[in-house]
């Protein structure tokens, strides 16, 4: 499983040589930011899923100062981060915004934003920005138990794939060596 990941992601040479961030690169550098290992894999898959729900650009800055803090592993986590993408970013806020609106809503459904209409564009601005504010609360809170239904599960099923393929590696290694003294 390391290897397989080791090849695939950047290494801390990428951002040595990078002009951008060669300022950052005491911190960038730390070895637990770049170290793979089952708790490293397990943290960034978690930190990354979390932040993956961060609006915009700032997901993998987010992933970044979260993997700083938490020391686990960089790439990963800024890979992690790519679940979301135009495809799937609405269905994601939907689902966000139905758990928030279980907690906070007053059982209404989600309503579409109000048309311009024959009222005017001061009082569809209006209509638009309580709208928006109806949707803050529950979005908000939603974003939240979502994200972090998704770092758990995410931290505990990489880090049961992990042990799975340990196991299946260490039982390899068993049988190998069983039929060699047999042989």
């Amino acid at each position: 499983m390391r290897k397989l990941l080791k090849h695939r992601l950047p290494n801390p040479e990428s951002i040595q040589n990078n002009r951008w961030l060669r300022p950052l690169s005491r911190t960038l550098l730390h070895p637990r930011l770049w170290h793979l290992n089952r708790h490293s894999a397990a943290g960034a898959i978690a930190v990354g899923l979390f932040c993956g729900l961060i609006p915009g650009p700032f997901q993998m800055i987010g992933a970044a100062l979260a993997c700083v803090l938490f020391r686990v592993n960089l790439p990963l986590a800024l890979v992690a981060t790519l679940y979301t993408n135009p495809l799937t970013i609405v269905p994601l806020y939907l689902l966000a915004f139905s758990i928030g609106h279980v907690f906070v809503g007053n059982g209404e459904v989600f309503t579409p934003p109000p048309a311009l209409g024959d009222a005017g564009f001061m009082a569809w601005l209006d209509a638009i920005t309580q709208w928006m504010i109806g949707l803050g609360a529950p979005l908000a809170l939603g974003l939240l138990l979502l994200a972090t239904a998704l770092a758990i599960t995410g931290y505990f099923l990489v880090r049961a794939v992990w042990r799975w393929h340990l196991v299946r590696s260490w039982r390899a290694r068993s049988e190998a060596r069983a039929q060699n003294k047999s042989a």
